[in-house]
């Protein structure tokens, strides 16, 4: 009973071992960042943590053994010391974190130097805690065994169990425990399971036997320790590259969300514990299932590469079955865990059932058994140390996601080779190789995978094309019928591609490619890309000097560079694809690659801007989707906070954002972090649904119309704001749809986004997968519409003229037109409202109705023109039955939340109006909660203020 307890608590043990990996590696990137450096050398730690502890607690059993103390008793109770010392560890590791963040902030300020002393630092804090984890398997395969012949059962046992912990773990960090409590109360809450386990083992050792059972002995003669550890270690290279490959591929096929990596993992070491209770459910273990095992792992894998490069089209498949209902986000990831399970299962559980075996052939006494387990498993997890930082990184510099898969086939091969028995006395060294080198050749002759199948970014086509069922080549044909490939490579923070269209008598289109999802496109998105760059500048004092997250296609940069006032633009990008590859897009940004004043710097943005020297005029921030996993530290708190204090006095912080494929909580979510860091911010739109977030140092100089005039009248920027389409001051004006003080006088209350509680990549996936356009908070309260009359920029240039012109109009409904529906209805009844003769008017209705190539970027309902006039009233005009009264004030206030604008804000005294003659009725009741509700939006509808103005005169 004892020991069955004992194999039960390895799975509690193995769940808060994986969650441990996990979160230290996401807290770990605040000091090394969030790139492919940072990620495998955090794992490396944690694995090089894990070797040192199977090692140090193998030879710890062996010297017990030696001193004639190999007693059960006395191993539990250690162990349970060392699972409490874990408990502990994790409960203090936020104040040994502090620690070590507060150093980092004193080290060197050289790139490579700063590097090396922050994994140093990160290396002080993972590898003691990784170090006491390894102490599960030599322990307790020692303890629990009763002798030789019993401990490959038990062994499998302690492997198998405390694996399958780990797959809880891994669905746990990701699904519930990092968004619901953060990584320091998840730490806090593992900390205190650990704890309770270590008191359970030393209870347990309270009534285990003092001394040792009989011994029987084994049945079949070791294998030599050494031939198995190069085996172990062998093993653990390949399945650790194998993994990293599976990932990348699901990152293709899925998208590059944290659940994809969450999936993969937890597939793995499922499998793995499934694999290794398979060896211990054996009566007897055969001789020769060791080498089969082995050979079978080799050939599983060599055939499941023939299929993996059409991943993304049976993801595809997979993903139109749930379709885009919010409701089906766990059942789909149920269901990926089930295919993945299904497709990469029987391989990985064989790998699961090698350790296992290969102890069983190593077995040799009952002091020994403990210090065995422990060298295998130390030499298999050098093994994956080594994968990690060789065939999850290093490799990327030079081969494809294909080539570095087969590298992982070319060491099972020589494991199975070092594993088989000679024959007809052939020297067991003579033969390996061989085997080894045939191996090999059969791994060299295997396909190339093919990019366009892998690229095909079919996780955002949530419904069923004509093509969907035909197959991978079909399907394939039909989403490249128009495109190909310019560039690719696997990189080792990413697959980048880029895809071009056109060339000849149409014109060349280019867009970059990650991991099948597009960063950017030279045509469709030079405006958001160049608006990025120039409406910060144009409203800074200056933008000599100027710091860009992210290269892209260069748009950014280089609208920057080409200012005259620009002297330098410093560039953190993450993947050396994208740099590589940014040749390519010089025929649209200008030669951007080669643009002296640009530089780019290789690592993460948040590290790289924490080490530049001095302080910038222009920060632009243009990261990719929050739900791509690591993207969201660019959304942080911390981040911003980063940002705020390197601008120089004057100087403007630019953060790009995206209304599609995202809900009101993941806006909201932004949005409150952004107001949470910068006192002032205004919220502008470059064109769709990609909006860009202010946050300015100096809000005087932001509102001084007449400098900003003079600004946008510079040869430079109206050459800029020429290329990104904006033509005309009215037009530029147009994209403000939150003045500044806007955000802040909505006071909206709600969590916020920080590094050690990151929100965002959850409820940023749940929101991709559902792919609905969300919507900005409603901005219509009495507070937020006064100050954003105050401040809306295109108001004061109204006032400054004594009204628009007829041709500013039309600039300034045409520009609207192109981003929000919303502004553009609302903009064309403050037009008619004011000028109810004009015939540019007409011109603008015409063209948006037309559906001309170059109309509108979106429909706009023009039925709404007139409705929306009404609220332009002193007075609700027109005649209304009383049963249609409550009707008609719901409607109407909902429409004054949904439409209302900064720049030429509704009349309440319209709305107050028409509830008056509402409650004049004996429909009182009603529309006295009607009204209510209205005003917890908008807030009293009392007397005309300064926002009740109905448009610019």
């Amino acid at each position: 009973m004892s020991r069955a307890l004992a194999l039960l608590l390895t799975i509690a043990t193995g769940t808060t071992g994986l969650v441990y990996e996990v979160t230290w590696e996401r807290m770990l990137a605040t000091l090394l960042g969030s790139h492919a450096e940072a990620t495998a050398a955090v794992l490396a730690f944690f694995l090089g943590g894990l070797a040192i502890g199977y090692t140090l607690f193998g030879v710890y059993t062996r010297r017990i053994a030696a001193s004639g103390g190999a007693s059960t008793r006395e191993l539990l109770r250690s162990y349970g010391v060392v699972e409490a010392s874990i408990g502990a560890y994790a409960i203090a590791f936020e104040l040994f974190f502090s620690i070590a963040r507060a150093l980092s902030l004193h080290g060197p300020s050289q790139a490579g130097l700063a590097f090396a002393y922050d994994a140093l630092l990160s290396a002080a804090l993972v590898v003691p805690g990784a170090t006491l984890m390894g102490a599960t398997i030599p322990l307790l395969t020692q303890a629990l065994s009763r002798g030789v012949a019993d401990s490959t059962r038990i062994h499998s046992a302690v492997y198998g169990l405390n694996t399958l912990g780990a797959f809880f773990g891994a669905l746990a960090a990701s699904y519930v425990l990092l968004p619901a409590l953060g990584m320091v109360g998840t730490l806090r809450l593992m900390g205190i399971i650990n704890l309770c386990a270590g008191a359970a083992y030393v209870a347990i050792s309270l009534r285990a036997p003092s001394g040792d059972s009989p011994a029987p002995v084994a049945s079949q003669a070791p294998l030599r320790l050494g031939r198995l550890a190069a085996v172990a270690c062998l093993l653990g290279f390949a399945m650790m590259t194998v993994q990293t490959v599976l990932i990348r591929l699901g990152s293709q096929a899925l998208g590059a969300s944290l659940f994809t990596f969450a999936t993969v993992v937890a597939v793995f070491v499922l499998c793995i514990a499934l694999g290794s209770l398979a060896v211990g459910a054996l009566a007897r273990v055969p001789a020769q299932l060791l080498p089969i095992c082995a050979w079978c792992l080799f050939g599983l894998l060599a055939l499941l590469y023939l299929q993996l490069d059409d991943v993304p089209y049976y993801a595809h498949r997979l993903r139109i079955a749930f379709r885009d209902d919010p409701v089906a986000f766990m059942p789909f990831q149920t269901s990926v865990l089930g295919w993945t399970l299904l497709v990469i299962g029987p391989s990985v559980a064989l790998s699961g059932a090698m350790l296992p075996l290969c102890f069983d052939r190593a077995r040799r006494e009952r002091g020994e058994l403990g210090d065995a387990a422990g060298r295998l498993y130390g030499w298999n997890t050098a093994g994956s140390l080594l994968g990690a930082l060789i065939g999850g990184y290093a490799l990327f510099y030079w081969l494809d996601l294909h080539h570095v898969y087969r590298v992982a086939l070319v060491a099972l091969g020589a494991a199975a080779a070092l594993l088989t028995p000679p024959v007809r006395r052939l020297p067991l060294g003579m033969q390996a190789a061989a085997l080894a080198g045939l191996a090999a050749i059969a791994v060299v002759s295997l396909p190339a995978w093919d990019p366009e199948r892998l690229s095909l970014g079919a996780f955002r086509i949530r419904r069923p094309t004509p093509q969907s069922l035909d197959g991978p080549a079909a399907f394939t044909a039909a989403q490249w019928s128009n495109a190909r490939i310019a560039y690719y490579h696997d990189d080792p923070t990413a697959s980048i591609e880029v895809r071009e269209t056109g060339g000849g008598e149409r014109r060349l289109q280019r867009s970059l490619i990650t991991n099948g999802k597009s960063d950017g496109s030279v045509t469709g998105d030079y405006t958001t890309t160049a608006m990025i760059a120039l409406v910060p500048a144009w409203l800074a004092r200056s933008a000599e000097r100027s710091f860009v997250v992210g290269y892209g296609t260069g748009v950014t940069a280089s609208e920057l560079a080409m200012l005259d006032e620009s002297k330098e633009v410093i560039v953190g990008e993450i993947s050396p694809a994208v740099a590589e590859a940014a040749p390519l897009f010089d025929f649209a940004n200008h030669g951007a690659s080669k643009n002296p004043k640009i530089h780019v710097v290789r690592g993460d943005a948040y590290r790289v801007l924490l080490r530049q020297e001095g302080r910038f005029d222009v920060i632009a921030s243009e990261p990719s989707n929050p739900w791509v996993n690591g993207v969201e530290m660019l959304y942080s708190e911390e981040f911003l906070r980063a940002a705020k204090e390197k601008l120089a006095p004057g100087g403007v912080f630019c953060q790009w954002f995206h209304l599609y494929e995202t809900d009101a909580p993941t806006i909201g979510l932004v949005l409150r972090t952004y107001a949470a860091v910068f006192p002032h911010v205004a919220l502008w739109f470059s064109i769709g649904t990609d909006v860009l977030l202010l946050g300015i140092d100096d809000p005087d100089s932001a509102l001084d119309l007449q400098r900003l005039a003079q600004r946008a009248t510079r040869p430079d920027f109206q050459s800029g704001f020429g290329r990104a389409g904006i033509a005309g001051f009215a037009a530029l004006l147009a994209h403000e749809i939150w003045p500044q003080g806007v955000l802040h006088a909505l006071d909206m209350k709600g969590s916020i986004h920080t590094l050690l509680h990151p929100r965002l990549s959850y409820s940023a996936a749940h929101a991709f997968f559902a792919a609905q356009e969300g919507p900005l908070p409603p901005s219509a309260s009495e507070a937020a519409a006064l100050v954003g009359a105050r401040n809306s920029l295109l108001r004061r240039y109204a006032t400054l003229r004594g009204g628009l012109q007829e041709v500013e109009w039309a600039q300034l409904v045409r520009e609207s037109c192109d981003m929000s529906p919303a502004a553009c209805v609302t903009l064309l009844a403050a037009w008619a409202k004011e000028r109810p003769d004009s015939s540019q008017r007409t011109d603008v209705l015409q063209w948006i109705q037309s559906g001309a190539p170059d109309g509108p970027f979106r429909p706009v309902d023009l039925s709404l023109v007139t409705p929306l006039m009404r609220l332009y009233a002193d007075d609700y005009p027109g005649p209304l039955t009383e049963a249609e009264l409550p009707r008609v004030a719901r409607e109407e206030s909902a429409r004054f939340q949904t439409y209302f604008h900064h720049a030429v804000p509704f009349h309440r005294a319209a709305l107050a109006s028409l509830f008056a003659r509402c409650e004049g009725t004996e429909k009182a009741a009603e529309c006295a909660q009607i009204r209510a509700d209205a005003e917890t939006g908008i807030g009293p509808l009392g007397p005309p203020k300064m926002a009740d103005v109905p448009g610019p005169h």
